[in-house]
């Protein structure tokens, strides 16, 4: 069967030498643009030998750190810094990126569960496809960045996935031991289905991520991490000039679905243990208020194992089946 060609063309050359700027233009016709198009920013700076690192942030529109370390490398690196080529996408979900939302305001697509996507399915598909078929073949490393977003705040880490090929594995958790976040993790996903992540995994590329903060918003705090962060990996891959600024970092392990506390009731959330916090397994970790009348008790919800609170739900009002609070295990890096 012959492959639908992708809609989207890149302004830039992937093979030319030096600095380029440009966009990934998707046609998208609409009431006010009939002949209109999407233009997602690129950049790509290409100079020798070396591999080929592909940067992106927004893959979710309203998660801030990486589009601000990733147009502000790309306002600065130099051509003759680089060994190899990188590819810069700081805000890979445009239209959300634009609306800051989570999923797509055209589609309502979740672009970190439509891979491999498709090319000529709704605007969401279509831009996972050109990842799918375009960027990530031509790519060694991935660095996806992430973080919680309006509706949970996360331990600032960086995190890869434990893999079947222990050879990719041990490269990526090297690059995240590079990256040198407060905290980095050894990550397991409960809906991996469609994933970005599992569409770099499965073609061998070293694929790296980052939970940074959250609320909808980014503190200097959490930019200052991306950035910082950002440069260790590329200095680390080979890519970049310079030194690692080497950080301590406090490694954690996801073992399984018990890191995972769900709400079963809606309600206003009350939270009886902060970020960092260390817990005992069934401690209670929030309590949720039924808010329809007074007079009601609230419902307590508690942790699945022992270990440090890594991640809570960020918004005051949760709805039944919103994840409440994740819990991670210290363990030696």
């Amino acid at each position: 069967m012959q492959l639908v060609p992708s809609p989207i063309t890149a302004t830039v050359d992937f093979a030319a030498p030096g600095v380029q700027h440009g966009y990934l233009r998707l046609p998208y016709s609409r009431d006010d643009a009939a002949w209109g198009s999407i233009m997602t920013p690129i950049a790509v700076v290409n100079n020798g030998d070396g591999p080929t690192a592909l940067l992106t942030g927004a893959n979710h529109g309203d998660e801030y750190e990486g589009p601000i370390a990733l147009f502000d490398l790309s306002s600065t690196i130099r051509a003759e810094d680089v060994s190899g080529r990188i590819i810069i996408v700081p805000a890979m979900n445009y239209p959300a990126f634009g609306a800051g939302t989570r999923t797509s305001p055209i589609d309502r697509g979740n672009l970190n569960r439509s891979f491999p996507g498709r090319p000529d399915g709704s605007v969401t598909q279509k831009i996972a496809d050109y990842f799918q078929r375009v960027l990530l073949p031509m790519s060694d490393i991935v660095l996806d960045f992430h973080s919680g977003g309006k509706t949970l705040d996360f331990l600032p880490y960086c995190a890869a996935h434990i893999l079947p090929d222990k050879r990719q594995e041990a490269q990526s958790f090297d690059l995240v031991r590079a990256f040198g976040a407060p905290w980095s993790v050894r990550m397991l996903e409960i809906d991996a289905v469609g994933m970005y992540d599992t569409a770099a995994e499965e073609m061998g590329k070293i694929f790296v991520t980052t939970e940074l903060g959250g609320g909808g918003t980014a503190t200097a705090h959490t930019a200052g991490i991306a950035k910082r962060g950002l440069k260790n990996l590329l200095i680390a891959a080979g890519l970049l000039k310079g030194d690692v600024d080497a950080q301590p970092t406090q490694w954690l392990d996801m073992p399984d679905a018990d890191c995972f506390t769900f709400a079963e009731d809606g309600g206003l959330i009350e939270f009886l243990a902060d970020l960092g916090d260390h817990v005992v397994q069934d401690q209670p970790v929030a309590r949720i208020f039924p808010v329809a009348r007074t007079g009601l008790l609230p419902v307590t919800v508690t942790a699945g194992r022992a270990g440090v609170m890594m991640a809570r739900h960020f918004p005051g009002i949760v709805k039944p089946g919103d994840c409440v609070a994740v819990i991670g295990v210290e363990v030696e890096g």
